[in-house]
């Protein structure tokens, strides 16, 4: 959990589930991934990022069609990453930055695990949210292909296999 801010201590200043800290201002719109003085290396999502970032477009498209915000507005990474927040309250830090006009983004989260496992839960997270839609049909005939689909997916290889074709080597990646 973030530390209270210490008088005199850097605004932009961002205490991570680690204990150390990060100036948000370092963290671009292209990163993916820190590696912290703690030694680890810590995913980094910004509200800017994309639901494609995890999820192929059609997927978002999905979501967007089943998934009621409270805010009316289309699932969106900011959704996306409050639900693994609540899910790993003490694995993840945040931030609004949105009166900050240098960083080109209004939040931030910086997580204590790595990009790919970060990649990996959110994919889970969805699974989860698509049951969750899913037992909501009275059609019993879709309810059971998805059940059966769901047995056949790995995430693991998913992950490995959508981070490949997204070709997350740097900050152009392209949408698959």
């Amino acid at each position: 959990m973030a530390e209270p801010r210490v008088p005199g201590a850097d605004e932009s200043d961002l205490g991570l589930a680690c204990g150390e800290t990060v100036d948000y201002h370092t963290l671009d719109m292209g990163l993916r991934e820190l590696s912290c003085s703690c030694g680890d290396r810590h995913a980094v999502v910004q509200d800017v990022h994309p639901l494609s970032r995890f999820v192929p477009e059609d997927l978002v498209a999905v979501l967007n069609d089943v998934v009621e915000t409270t805010d009316g507005s289309p699932f969106s990474t900011l959704h996306l990453m409050g639900i693994v927040r609540e899910e790993f309250p003490e694995s993840i830090v945040s931030e609004s930055v949105g009166e900050d006009g240098t960083v080109g983004y209004s939040m931030v989260w910086v997580a204590q695990f790595d990009a790919r496992r970060l990649h990996e839960i959110v994919v889970e997270l969805i699974v989860e949210l698509m049951e969750h839609a899913i037992s909501h049909t009275e059609d019993s005939e879709a309810m059971r292909a998805f059940e059966r689909q769901m047995h056949e997916f790995d995430v693991s290889d998913f992950v490995d296999q959508y981070r490949d074709a997204r070709e997350f080597t740097d900050e152009h990646d392209r949408p698959a």
